[in-house]
């Protein structure tokens, strides 16, 4: 058995006319458990990649999950900054 937190991983493309959908899909970590969002593999987004994020951290708070982030593309990073949204995600 692994002890490995459970990964989520975001698409290469994220755009905002794919949010709603991708997020109806996306799985969340049970109570307690830690989830990785890995966002390595984006290389198509705009700022609804933000919103995205920010929302997947919405649902696992409800459900009391933690998460954290690894990955996220530079420009996405100063992104969040303009939006002052670094220290949600």
């Amino acid at each position: 058995m692994s002890d490995a937190a459970p990964t989520l991983t975001l698409p290469a493309t994220l755009r905002h006319d794919q949010v709603m959908a991708w997020l109806s899909h996306a799985a969340l970590p049970a109570q307690g458990q830690v989830r990785v969002i890995d966002a390595s593999a984006l290389q198509s987004f705009d700022s609804s990649a933000l919103a995205c994020i920010i929302e997947l951290r919405r649902r696992a708070d409800v459900q009391g999950a933690h998460w954290q982030v690894q990955g996220l593309p530079e420009r996405l990073q100063r992104l969040a900054q303009v939006y002052g949204l670094s220290d949600l995600i």
